[in-house]
């Protein structure tokens, strides 16, 4: 292993292919020694990130459509808000999703984890979106403060089931924090915040639902500027924010953090977008993935490691949001870039305790 490559490769989330079992096979068959963790692709009703989540509000009594403001989604994305009357600590939102999901998608990472399909020490990964995301996707902003813990409490709820069902030594966890950023970058409309000061509600609440991920289990974050339409709500002008984010959350945090992973966007291989990730604080255990890798783009991959590493020593490969929305007969060449771009991990990940 060469100390100028980066190190390890992170898939973000999803991944367009047709079955958690067709990710878990191209994984193996691409990255089987350059992951810790591999998650199952986000198929059927989640290969829209948090899309899928309007059902969960569209078909509670409690709750009714809300008319929405012309905030560039409307035309997508419904808006919910409470019924007249409606007591909001009666709610249960329940079931989710995400917990039948892990479920499902286990027993296929078992399965081929047994068949050699993967490699024994690679964890099963469950990516989640926050609570705060999914209210100010869906909610209406009147009932934002009262519905947040409503889901807050529905989703930490699957958390537990999804624990219960995978065991420590196979799960890892992962927050995806992408409204947040948003929220941070004072984007408006949509990412419009209901709390404040504004970074300090944002790491409270992420520091509130990592304490309920068991301290066995890897932890991490993918910060994130979107991927709606294939574009970022920002272009980054480079790391700061994503550093001050950073930063702030493993302060906050009382836990271990395995990793932290940030986008790159394609036309930045300048050090100067790199160059705040010299105040970086991870803690030792903590890995740094970049998202580095762009589909069909060997060279440029390298040219940004190359800019990355005038600012930090080590960190790992990804692509900047997740795979859900690449064109399917890319996946293969883009996970295979993914090796081509860095060296393996060298053994399984040893989870550090609280």
């Amino acid at each position: 292993m060469t100390a100028e490559r980066p190190v390890g490769a992170l898939l973000v989330g999803s991944v367009n292919l047709a079955t958690a079992a067709d990710v878990f096979r191209a994984a193996g068959t691409h990255l089987a020694q350059h992951l810790r963790y591999v998650p199952d692709g986000e198929p059927g009703e989640r290969d829209n990130w948090l899309v899928f989540q309007s059902g969960v509000f569209d078909r509670h009594p409690d709750v009714e459509l809300a008319p929405r403001p012309d905030d560039g989604y409307g035309h997508v994305l419904p808006s919910y808000r409470l019924r007249r009357g409606a007591d909001p600590r009666g709610i249960d939102l329940r079931p989710l999703g995400y917990a039948d999901a892990a479920e499902s998608s286990y027993a296929e990472f078992r399965r081929l984890r047994g068949e050699g399909a993967l490699p024994s020490h690679v964890r099963f990964q469950v990516s989640l979106p926050t609570p705060a995301a999914v209210v100010a996707t869906f909610v209406d902003a009147g009932d934002q403060p009262a519905l947040e813990p409503v889901y807050e409490a529905a989703l930490l709820a699957e958390l537990r089931r999804i624990q219960d069902v995978v065991p420590s030594g196979d799960l890892a966890v992962q927050w995806d924090v992408c409204v947040e950023m948003a929220m941070l970058e004072e984007i408006g409309g949509l990412f419009t915040p209901w709390f404040g000061p504004v970074l300090d509600g944002v790491v409270d609440r992420l520091a509130r639902i990592s304490a309920e991920v068991v301290s066995e289990v890897p932890l991490g974050f993918h910060l994130c500027y979107g991927d709606f339409g294939h574009q970022h709500w920002k272009e980054p002008a480079d790391t700061s924010r994503l550093v001050e984010m950073a930063n702030t959350i493993v302060d906050a945090v009382r836990r271990p953090i395995a990793h932290l992973h940030l986008p790159v966007p394609a036309d930045r291989d300048d050090a100067e977008y790199f160059a705040p990730l010299r105040e970086l604080r991870l803690r030792p255990e903590t890995d740094l993935y970049l998202g580095l890798v762009h589909a069909g783009d060997l060279l440029g991959t390298a040219r940004r490691a190359a800019a990355a590493r005038t600012a930090v020593p080590r960190f790992g490969v990804a692509t900047e949001c997740g795979m859900g929305r690449t064109p399917r007969e890319l996946i293969d060449g883009l996970l295979a870039l993914h090796a081509k771009s860095a060296d393996p991990v060298g053994g399984p990940l040893t989870v550090a305790m609280a």
